[in-house]
């Protein structure tokens, strides 16, 4: 059977799956699928949920907010800061609702914080600069 390797990367760990045989996923510009012998391809993957088939026929479930994929020569590589990976459906949505939102809501306020401490140091650039 005709398969390619896909590797997960997120900051805490790395991890391996061979023989893959079909990868969903989604990026801005919608749905997308990659089977073995694909071209060279790099996207933005969106935040949400993926699958991938492997050589048994068995669906996984992928929830990462969000991530760097790259295929070329059948090695799928996903480039994360955190991801999840489960066969049942309802379980991986309950995480990806529960676990990664948590992550997202609590990144949202520290770069909303960062962008008034950028705009407080650039007013406080402007006075300066006039003084």
């Amino acid at each position: 059977m005709n398969t390619f390797t896909l590797s997960m990367n997120s900051a805490i760990r790395t991890e391996t799956i061979p023989s893959v045989v079909s990868f969903v996923g989604a990026d801005a510009s919608g749905s997308f699928g990659l089977q073995p012998g694909h071209t060279p391809f790099i996207t933005l993957l969106a935040y949400g949920l993926s699958r991938f088939q492997n050589g048994a026929g068995q669906w996984f479930y992928l929830a990462c907010p969000g991530a760097i994929l790259h295929f070329e020569q059948n090695q799928l590589t996903i480039n994360t800061r955190h991801y999840l990976i489960h066969a049942d459906h309802e379980k991986i949505a309950g995480l990806l609702a529960g676990q990664l939102a948590e992550e997202e809501a609590g990144l949202q306020s520290i770069r909303h914080n960062l962008q008034q401490l950028e705009q407080a140091l650039f007013r406080r650039l402007r006075l300066l600069d006039r003084g």
